[in-house]
């Protein structure tokens, strides 16, 4: 399916929106301190439970603040070629189309809903209509645990911060952006500051000596979904849509290699201005010799050469480079329909 045939999906799925209001995605949220014009005052001061802790219920979406210091060298070798592979091939083994759960750090997958009580948080996801329970009643992480998707977490008060520690994931999830895999030695620690009524700091620690040469941390946050509820998304292993990539019968024969010094000649920011107004782009950097996309949402992504002037990139998409007669490049053409301009280029 071609971008323009996904946006006009897209655009139907708008039309329709208004028949959802039975499912209450409109309802005013209850106890919400509200603007005077009636908005949802998200800068007012966190609520609190009858304990004294701050109240971290209520429905939540991933912020566009995601700031990683992750770089490709502080990946293992063996975890590199994996995450290259897995990119060659259009990403098509990731947990969306496999419709699998994603693993570790699916908060930023879409909107959850945090229900919080004196014992233990539950986290329920609607994509992919998953939960994770955090047990706060003072139980330690079980010795040898069977491992899980969702991994198991306990979690203590530090002040007005959730410290949450996270063992017993399987190997079959990747984490980061771009993904990288992980083995079962994974541990995930997670700080929950609610700073104000609408938003929680996130920070993340994570920790696997098989997968990455040293502890890697994330800063994110999450914004109240004020006046929303979840919708019910599901998926299952009788998926459809993995049979329509055109994969390559060998991913690492599908790469082609190029030298630091032409992978240079990318680098740089590329942008265009939306209809509607706004600006989406992409900053690529070099790493090594790793080219990198990063977008204006926060998806990251490796570029993996399949010739000297195209990759495939962010989301799967090919991204074709074009150059002048000079031999500057002047913009990428993404899955050969979209043209985004370069607007900087390395300093």
């Amino acid at each position: 399916m071609s971008r323009l045939a996904i946006a006009s999906v897209l655009v139907m799925v708008a039309l329709l929106a208004p028949c959802a209001e039975a499912q209450w995605l409109k309802y005013p949220t209850p106890g919400i301190p509200r603007t005077v014009d009636g908005k949802p005052d998200l800068s007012a001061p966190a609520p609190r439970g009858s304990d004294g802790k701050p109240d971290l219920s209520g429905v939540w979406r991933g912020g566009r603040k995601y700031q990683s210091d992750l770089k490709h060298s502080d990946v293992q070798r063996w975890a590199q070629e994996q995450a290259r592979r897995h990119a060659a091939a259009f990403y098509s083994d990731r947990w969306a189309v496999l419709c699998l759960p994603p693993g570790p750090m699916i908060n930023f997958s879409g909107p959850l809903t945090i229900i919080q009580t004196p014992d233990r948080l539950a986290m329920l996801y609607e994509v992919p209509n998953n939960y994770r329970q955090i047990f706060t009643d003072g139980r330690e992480l079980p010795r040898d645990p069977n491992p899980t998707w969702q991994g198991y977490s306990v979690g203590r008060w530090d002040g007005d911060t959730l410290v949450v520690d996270t063992i017993g994931f399987n190997d079959r999830s990747m984490i980061g952006r771009p993904p990288y895999p992980h083995s079962e030695d994974l541990r995930v620690s997670e700080r929950y500051r609610r700073r104000d009524f609408g938003h929680i700091d996130l920070h993340i620690t994570v920790n696997d000596p098989k997968s990455f040469l040293r502890a890697w941390t994330i800063d994110a946050e999450l914004v109240l979904e004020a006046d929303a509820e979840m919708l019910e998304a599901v998926c299952n292993e009788n998926e459809k849509d993995r049979q329509h990539f055109v994969l390559p019968p060998n991913t690492d024969a599908a790469e082609v290699p190029l030298s630091p010094s032409v992978l240079a000649k990318y680098v740089g920011s590329y942008a265009m201005i939306l209809p509607g107004g706004g600006e989406r782009g992409m900053t690529v950097t070099l790493e090594g010799d790793q080219l990198m996309g990063s977008s204006t949402d926060g998806e990251r992504a490796l570029f993996i050469p399949q010739s000297t002037t195209t990759f495939i990139g962010l989301r799967g998409s090919l991204m074709e480079f074009i150059a002048n007669q000079q031999g500057e490049v002047t913009h990428v053409l993404v899955d050969g329909e979209l043209k985004v301009p370069r607007v900087a280029r390395e300093k």
